[in-house]
């Protein structure tokens, strides 16, 4: 016997997870499939907290834009099959360039400029580097990839990646220029 999966578009799933079922749940739509996330452990928050600080102080000083934390939502594709793909972001910056005026009610319909994941140890590796592909593919200029139990960081971008120690800074490259912390700074636990 073959089970078919059902796949829904972003529209299909928005309304879904307004259901009480849904209520406690961290999930996300990845080719047109609903997947469960789990809840981020106290060294992701920790993380998570020093980063958006840094990055929303800097941005706010300047008024280059937003930075949105928590997994900020973003349909990252719409694909004529109904294989539409909408992820959750840990840190996620976007220009005024690319998002003027108030923010939405509803996720964001535009690529971030710069996204940041955190990884936890139940992250899967092939599920991390589906979500680099679609961000790079939806328009996402850099992604920082945080790897709090190795205290490193990749840096994605179209034009490759590389890695960062604690020793290195973390910079803004292009998206946000003079934008640097510490590697070390990042993983102050």
């Amino acid at each position: 016997m073959i089970v078919e999966r059902q796949i829904i578009s972003a529209d299909e799933f928005l309304e879904i997870v307004e259901r009480p079922e849904y209520e406690d749940r961290i999930v996300e739509l990845v080719e047109g499939e609903i997947v469960d996330m789990p809840l981020p452990n106290p060294i992701h928050a920790a993380v998570l907290a020093t980063l958006a600080t840094k990055l929303n102080f800097f941005v706010t000083e300047r008024g280059l834009g937003r930075v949105l934390a928590g997994d900020a939502p973003f349909i990252l594709e719409r694909n004529p099959e109904g294989r539409d793909t909408f992820r959750g972001l840990d840190i996620a910056y976007i220009s005024t360039e690319r998002l003027s005026g108030r923010l939405p009610r509803k996720p964001l319909r535009v690529a971030p400029d710069l996204a940041v994941e955190i990884i936890s140890p139940s992250n899967k590796a092939e599920d991390i580097e589906k979500k680099i592909e679609q961000l790079l593919e939806a328009g996402t200029t850099l992604i920082w990839i945080v790897y709090p139990d190795l205290q490193s960081i990749a840096v994605h971008r179209h034009d490759g990646t590389f890695k960062l120690k604690e020793s290195d800074m973390l910079t803004g490259g292009d998206v946000l220029s003079g934008f640097e912390i510490p590697v070390s700074e990042v993983f102050t636990d």
